[in-house]
């Protein structure tokens, strides 16, 4: 269908774009965790990108990320937004970020009541001596009652950062 074609192309649009000006990228596997009852819970994949920091100080950073999020029942999401870190000593670390995306539910029970969805996550994880880090995250998606239907949905990620 159209929509899909359009939803592909925004996806590959964002990614390549991410890519371009990438500083890390973080590949996450885990679980949603869908808030209606019916929902599909299911295994989960998750993509992102972040920019080199445009804003901080000496322990505190942040810039432009963007995420592709995919899970095994078919449901995807692709946001842009902002990221923030904050360096907690010991090589131990403090993430969280904001996105809003778009959101196209595979299956008629993980429908989040819209396609615009809002993603937050917030992550504790540790760097590691070759320059990766490793994180457990914890995202939310949900519309923010936009729409009358709201259910949300929360994944819990293991995620790996490659820095660039």
């Amino acid at each position: 269908s159209n929509s899909m074609k359009t939803f592909a192309l925004s996806i590959l649009f964002v990614v390549l774009a991410s890519i371009a000006s990438a500083q890390s990228v973080i590949l996450g596997f885990g679980y949603s965790d869908f808030s209606a009852g019916n929902g599909e819970d299911s295994a989960t994949f998750a993509l992102e990108f972040q920019g080199a920091p445009i804003f901080g100080g000496k322990n505190v950073a942040g810039g432009l990320a963007a995420s592709a999020v995919l899970d095994a029942e078919g449901d995807a999401f692709v946001g842009v937004g902002l990221y923030g870190t904050v360096d907690l000593g010991q090589a131990w670390f403090l993430e969280g970020s904001v996105m809003p995306g778009y959101y196209s539910d595979g299956t008629s029970e993980n429908d989040l009541g819209g396609n615009l969805q809002f993603r937050t996550l917030l992550a504790v994880g540790r760097t590691l001596a070759s320059g990766n880090r490793l994180s457990v995250a914890v995202t939310h998606k949900s519309n923010a009652s936009l729409d009358d239907d709201n259910p949300g949905v929360n994944t819990l990620l293991l995620r790996w950062h490659r820095p660039f």
